[in-house]
């Protein structure tokens, strides 16, 4: 045996820095090519029998025998976002700077996926998720990750989108904890069957509903809320004790990452399994078989992602977007619509499917509304947003590139001011906007306010409805008679009278879209049932045969009354005995 191997040097940021101390010996081997991984080529092989400390969650699905021998460090390089990993596996040493570990392991690689589903599906089949207990550990596991690891995952969203603590805590983490909370608490009653009217026909026989997981589900996230959206579906997928596939967003780097890393140390890799990759890797991911697919992103992957389902004949949630109308009367406070305009639009950079995509006002509103709005984002951001602690950025450069072709659009009446190499946009209030315009064709998913006049609140409602439907609608108006009229005359995901998106932060309430801007549900007791199948039943002896023979030919005039009788139901309508 040669001599301990020397700490590993990590390299990142054109820096080398240590990694993990530990008293590896090695038989005189040298490591593999490189694949670009920055590890130190022709170096010892480290051998580790006796692993100090539990394998990296990317190595979890590797065979048992790549795994002998497994040791490891994670932690986060000081100079940028990266997930630095020094890893030793089977005797190789590989010293790790990003994601495409990753993609090399048997987890990620596509060329594996299928041996992982099919792993997934045995464990669904033997029954391992059923049980409530099991369904709760895996629970419990979310909430001791989102505990365990809360600054890491505010590092990871404030690198991908500067996004605020308080956004952060608000949006990201209080929900997701309190989605796992209610979970918890209500699992067993959310499991029990659920009894049902019975007909005359029925009365000696148990007729229920029994709430059934699909089997393999995959959860397919987008970058905006990359906390939120991975894990309250999450929530839900486990608790209805399905096993789950998660693939996360490529485009919230940093968070890819941590997820990648950590999440699976917390939930048993049995039923649970992470595939990494950008629009090639998912499109070869949806060409295998799922007993569900939930999915959150634009209306034109989600064609994508339904097209690929219906040749498996798997069924779908798409939580999608649109372009969300904000209706301002005249009998309004423009100061109050202003704040709460303000705050939902602006709020995570404008990156939120359900904020205000733009104002449908009077000229006349329009102009008591603009002074208003200027004086409300400079007490949000100050005179000089970009200098702002409370405001984010734009993901990536494609976006930012998008939403700077979107400024030439009507007239900027406030803001409009952008750095590319900052990815700055400020907030911004556009006037004088045509319908026709690329500002009102798209969904903005940016810090910019097209407002569109109106001469009235028939006119707004025609507006509204001559588009697609939107995954949600505003109103504001000292009238609730101008509220109710809105929301009985229109048709969205959800609806929010004198208020931004705040139905969405109550679990009581479905969250999801109609059209355009989706299918299916969830949030809550909502999240339990759309990966549920809610299969009926009815039990009944083998007794009483003679009563029920009725039912059989010959048929005759008397047998037909007394079934129809028999089939008569106080509070339900009922099929054939």
């Amino acid at each position: 045996m040669t001599a301990p191997h020397p700490s590993p040097l990590l390299q990142c940021c054109g820096q080398d820095w240590g990694g993990q101390q530990g008293p590896w010996e090695a038989p005189g081997l040298l490591s593999p090519s490189c694949w670009e991984l920055g590890h130190k080529e022709k170096s010892p092989l480290p051998v580790v029998p006796q692993p100090p400390e539990p394998p990296p969650a990317s190595l979890a699905s590797l065979s048992s025998a790549a795994r002998l021998g497994v040791g490891g460090q994670t932690t986060l390089c000081p100079e940028c976002p990266k997930v630095v990993t020094a890893v030793a596996v089977g005797g190789l040493a590989f010293y790790l700077s990003n994601s495409s570990w990753l993609r090399h392991s048997g987890l990620a690689g596509m060329d594996s996926v299928g041996d992982t589903l099919q792993r997934l599906r045995e464990t669904f089949s033997a029954g391992r998720t059923r049980p409530a207990e099991f369904r709760a550990t895996q629970l419990e596991g979310l909430g001791r990750f989102l505990r365990d690891n809360k600054q890491l995952l505010q590092e990871a969203l404030a690198r991908d989108l500067r996004k605020p603590d308080f956004e952060s805590e608000v949006s990201e983490f209080s929900m997701a904890q309190h989605e796992i909370h209610l979970a918890l608490r209500n699992l067993r009653a959310w499991m029990k069957d659920e009894k049902v009217p019975r007909s005359l026909g029925t009365q000696l026989d148990r007729a229920f509903i029994r709430k059934e997981p699909f089997g393999l589900v995959l959860i397919i996230v987008p970058w905006n809320y990359p906390l939120n959206l991975t894990l309250v579906p999450l929530v839900g997928a486990l608790a209805a004790g399905n096993c789950v596939v998660l693939k996360p967003s490529e485009i919230s780097k940093n968070m890819e990452q941590v997820l990648a890393e950590v999440l699976p140390r917390y939930l048993d890799q049995s039923c649970f399994a992470m595939v990494l990759g950008g629009p090639e890797e998912t499109g070869q991911l949806l060409e295998h078989r799922f007993d569900y697919i939930f999915f959150t992103g634009s209306p034109r992957v989600g064609r994508i992602v339904m097209t690929a389902a219906a040749k498996h004949l798997t069924p779908v949630t798409l939580e999608l977007g649109g372009k969300n109308p904000c209706y301002v009367d005249d009998n309004c406070d423009p100061e109050t619509v202003a704040n709460r305009v303000a705050f939902f639009r602006y709020f995570n950079t404008g990156q939120t499917c359900v904020a205000p995509d733009y104002v449908l006002c009077s000229p006349e509103m329009q102009e008591r509304l603009l002074p208003a709005l200027q004086s409300t984002i400079a007490r949000f951001f100050g005179e000089d947003p970009r200098s702002s602690p409370n405001l984010g950025r734009i993901i990536n450069d494609k976006h930012f590139q998008r939403l700077q072709g979107l400024l030439g659009c009507g007239r900027v009446a406030i803001g409009g001011q952008s750095d590319q190499s900052d990815r700055y946009i400020a907030p911004t209030v556009l006037v004088d906007v045509q319908e026709t315009e690329p500002v009102m064709q798209e969904e903005i998913f940016g810090p910019i306010l097209p407002i569109v006049n109106v001469r009235s609140l028939d006119e707004a409602i025609d507006f509204i409805n001559r588009r697609e439907k939107p995954l949600a609608l505003y109103a504001f108006s000292k009238s609730s008679e101008v509220v109710k009229q809105v929301l009985a005359r229109t048709s969205s995901g959800g609806f929010c009278g004198n208020d931004g998106f705040m139905h969405v932060s109550l679990a009581s309430l479905p969250f999801g879209g109609v059209g355009a801007s989706g299918m299916g549900r969830y949030h809550g007791k909502f999240s339990f049932d759309t990966f549920s199948h809610h299969r009926g039943c009815l039990l009944r002896s083998q007794g009483m045969e003679k009563i029920y023979s009725i039912r059989y030919p010959p048929y005759t005039p008397r047998n037909l009354r007394m079934l129809l009788v028999a089939m008569e139901t106080r509070s339900c309508s009922c099929t054939l005995l």
